[in-house]
């Protein structure tokens, strides 16, 4: 760039005539030379919005999400079509927020040994709360009303943490999800006073203040009907393997994108059921039962069958070099879809996403694992036992009880899709 740093770098753009390509070309013409200069990759360093705005570059990001509706994570994941270090797009531009809310994180996963699959959930619902905290007080720095050595008076602290979950109720969002919420902020906050970065918790009172409950019918963010909106606005082979890989068989956007039809194993023991493997996933080597979908399955192979230059692999890419499509794609392709079945532009706070077609698998075998229970409570009374668990581990064989589970999930995503593969 050739304009001194005191000069407006968009000084000649017409915002309201930009489309994504235009905003492409931006990124790589003003943006990327920006990052070049600090040292870092423009392809691999996802710039955050707090570097934008110390850059004077935020322009860009208003004018993105006000003419194309895109949050910079999205533009950068389905537009620019790249990965790297950026990390998830917070609700905050406030450095030293994201910071407290990462480092929370962290200590969770390494301390408390928890899934990657649990802190992403913790993680969605933490930063639903900061976008609610931003929208009801005017403000995305969370810390300073909290800090030891602050100026905020500390029944104002508290009232900013009520007017948050004001904004969530005025905008009805379910019980559950509210409570859930409610948790990992009362967790946050903790954590914060006990590290000393805090002087108070202002959610202590949450649950005296707000007497939410959940009723029997709240969905869960991704309920059944979504996913059978899903299956019937799919069109193709492909789009009916792609819902049920993710919500069918639980996988990851990126192990959507680069499956190969050599990973499934289906010569099985009459009792066992056939299952997808991994050489290398995120939290090692790993098998994934597939006790439904596999009609979905075959329909696809027999659709690439017939190309001369098929690998095997159940996406192919048809550009460059790269014999599957990247995980940008499994996205932008879901995003069309869900578009298409008319899902909610909002579910649990968030666009739909293949993320949610996880958590679905994991709510839905989650519900299979209780439901396994309630079924063997009469033989639990009949052995002495209140808590059918003892009668899971000491009288059920590991065989029995795994199919059983199976029995009872393949029969749950039967009627979340429809009786459809």
């Amino acid at each position: 760039m050739s304009e001194s740093p005191d000069s407006d770098p968009f000084g000649d753009v017409r915002w309201t005539t930009c489309s994504l390509e235009d905003f492409r070309d931006l990124y790589w013409e003003v943006v990327a030379p920006r990052l070049e200069a600090e040292g870092r990759d423009p392809e691999n360093h996802r710039p955050t919005h707090e570097w934008f705005r110390d850059s004077d570059l935020r322009a860009f990001l208003a004018a993105l999400r006000r003419y194309h509706g895109r949050s910079f994570g999205d533009f950068w994941r389905e537009d620019l079509g790249l990965g790297g270090e950026g990390g998830y797009d917070w609700a905050t531009d406030h450095g030293e927020t994201r910071e407290a809310l990462e480092a929370f994180l962290d200590r969770r996963r390494t301390r408390h040994s928890l899934a990657d699959s649990t802190v992403e959930t913790k993680r969605r619902r933490l930063n639903l709360y900061v976008r609610a905290y931003r929208e009801a007080n005017g403000t995305d720095d969370l810390l300073s009303p909290v800090a030891r050595d602050g100026e905020t008076p500390s029944h104002e602290a508290v009232g900013a943490c009520y007017s948050a979950f004001d904004w969530l109720d005025a905008r009805d969002y379910g019980a559950r999800t509210k409570t859930r919420v409610r948790s990992v902020v009362d967790d946050w906050y903790h954590h914060l006073v006990g590290r000393r970065l805090a002087a108070l918790n202002p959610a202590t009172g949450l649950y005296d203040e707000f007497k939410w409950q959940a009723a029997e019918s709240d969905p869960s963010p991704l309920a059944a009907e979504h996913v059978r909106a899903l299956v019937d606005a799919a069109e193709t082979a492909r789009e009916r393997l792609l819902v049920v890989a993710l919500a069918g068989w639980g996988l990851r956007a990126n192990e959507v994108a680069s499956l190969r039809v050599s990973q499934f194993v289906r010569d099985v023991g009459e009792d066992e059921s056939p299952y997808v493997t991994f050489d290398e996933r995120k939290n090692g080597p790993g098998e994934v039962n597939v006790v439904y979908g596999l009609d979905a399955l075959d329909a696809r192979v027999d659709e690439l069958a017939d190309r001369e230059d098929w690998t095997g692999h159940l996406f192919p890419s048809r550009q460059g070099d790269d014999p599957h499509v990247t995980r940008e794609r499994i996205w932008a392709w879901f995003r069309d879809l869900a578009e298409r079945a008319g899902l909610p532009e909002e579910i649990d706070g968030e666009r739909p996403s293949p993320q949610l077609c996880r958590r679905f698998w994991y709510d839905t075998y989650t519900s299979v694992l209780e439901a396994v229970l309630e079924g063997v409570e009469d033989i639990a009374a009949e052995q002495g036992s209140s808590d059918p668990r003892v009668v899971m581990s000491n009288y059920l064989s590991d065989e029995r009880a795994r199919r059983l589970r199976r029995e009872f999930m393949r029969e749950e995503l039967r009627t979340a899709f429809g009786h459809r593969p």
